[in-house]
């Protein structure tokens, strides 16, 4: 047993605790814990606690909102007050990239995820346990994404028994039934659910799921063809529209079971006007514009928006979305390292987790005056910058905003302008 004070976060976000010479991790302890870690694993060369014992409160806590939390591996950041969250974001983010940036909160921090991907084992159905990659929390509620939770996850249930479809099991990876997805329209109020299984429906069993998840406006079968274990498939169309829709601001967009979407609606509305407050000149380039959610939005607001994706799909669903607004974007197929860059006046650039990589050099020789970089990791942000844009441009400025309440991620806006 380690007894001690937690000092200061890691860069995930995880409690520190120095005992000796000894440096023990600790999920869902915040500074100023006093713990007593009864037992540990070996992570990544790290020990993290895997049992500990709260002996006095710090200061920042306060009594979390779900009774999962603790063992749900959602939300690490619930047993925080919400101001010191975004005090917590904004140090760790200056202390990882350097940079002092302002953070804003999200304007709800309870239902505002859009998506969630249920789980659904052979012990139970809902969301992953912190640290265990065999355990599954069979969740009750999850006040992070809708009141709605019990009722899509009765209507699961009582599918799975009616149908007798075996659920996945994650140790011997078998079973017929993987995921549950379920998206809701925050400002628009409809709802996609999305099973994705490993067998194709018959007629008796897709009636059945049409009648269980009748709320639904829109129904999906996505058909799983690997045993990795993503809530991943081939889409359906089971009953409802092909599409639901999301409005933000004045920009609506449709959504689609492949499509990525920024998970909090709510928040985005602070995302995008950041983008925009960035943005400058006529001319922009979106890279890495999946479904035109940056680009459709800076389309509406005056400015002429060409996008590039690496996904036909997402290109697709780009376009109908620049011709559902009525908006001057438009998008193509193409690899961002690839993609010659003219004299855009703004690109704004939004990479995958691991970052720009090769297309660092390639906006580094470009004529474009002003990148706008959105990310979520601030760590490939910092790659990025010192490894290859730190070469033409500089820092100007940087906006942090909260898409990710009661987690330690935040998502980056960084303004770059062309050194002279």
């Amino acid at each position: 047993m380690v007894n001690g004070r937690i000092e200061g976060l890691s860069d995930d976000g995880l409690g520190v605790l120095q005992a000796g010479s000894k440096t023990v991790y600790v999920p869902f302890a915040y500074p100023g814990d006093w713990v007593r870690v009864k037992s540990t694993r070996r992570r990544f060369g790290r020990l993290i606690a895997r049992d500990f014992e709260l002996l006095k409160p710090s200061s920042l806590r306060i009594l979390p909102g779900c009774r999962h939390f603790g063992k749900c591996g959602g939300c690490l950041w619930q047993g925080l007050k919400y101001k010191a969250q975004l005090e917590l974001k904004a140090e760790l983010f200056e202390r990882i990239t350097g940079i002092r940036a302002e953070i804003k909160g999200s304007p709800k921090i309870w239902g505002f995820r859009n998506v969630s991907n249920f789980i659904v084992t052979t012990n139970d159905a809902g969301l992953k346990e912190y640290g265990n990659p065999l355990g599954v929390v069979n969740l009750s509620e999850c006040p992070v994404f809708s009141k709605k939770t019990p009722e899509y996850l009765r209507a699961l249930r009582d599918f799975l028994a009616e149908t007798g479809l075996g659920p996945w099991s994650l140790k011997r990876k078998t079973g017929d039934v993987h995921y549950l997805q379920v998206r809701e329209g925050k400002f628009t109020g409809e709802a996609m659910v999305n099973l994705i299984a490993h067998r194709r429906p018959s007629e008796e069993t897709a009636e059945a799921f049409r009648d269980y998840f009748s709320f639904a406006d829109s129904l999906y079968w996505s058909l799983k063809t690997d045993d990795r274990d993503d809530p991943r498939g081939e889409p359906l169309h089971v009953a409802g529209s092909q599409f639901i829709r999301e409005r933000i601001d004045d920009v609506v967009y449709l959504i689609h079971p492949n499509s990525f979407f920024q998970t909090n609606s709510y928040a985005l509305k602070l995302l995008l006007r950041a983008i925009e407050d960035f943005a400058d000149g006529e001319r922009v380039l979106d890279l890495y514009s999946g479904v035109g959610t940056f680009g459709v939005y800076l389309a509406k607001r005056g400015f002429a928006v060409e996008g590039v994706e690496i996904n036909p799909f997402a290109v697709e669903m780009a376009k109908e979305n620049a011709e559902l607004n009525g908006v001057n974007a438009q998008f193509r197929v193409g690899r961002a390292e690839e993609t010659p860059i003219g004299d855009y006046d703004t690109v704004i650039v939004g990479p995958p987790r691991r970052g720009l990589k090769e297309a660092g050099e390639l906006l580094v020789k470009s004529g474009a005056e002003r990148i706008v970089y959105v990310s979520c990791n601030p760590k490939a942000f910092r790659l990025d910058y010192e490894n290859h844009l730190k070469k033409a441009y500089r820092v100007e400025e940087a906006v942090l905003v909260d898409m990710f309440s009661h987690t330690p991620h935040v998502e980056a806006i960084v303004e770059l302008t062309r050194r002279r």
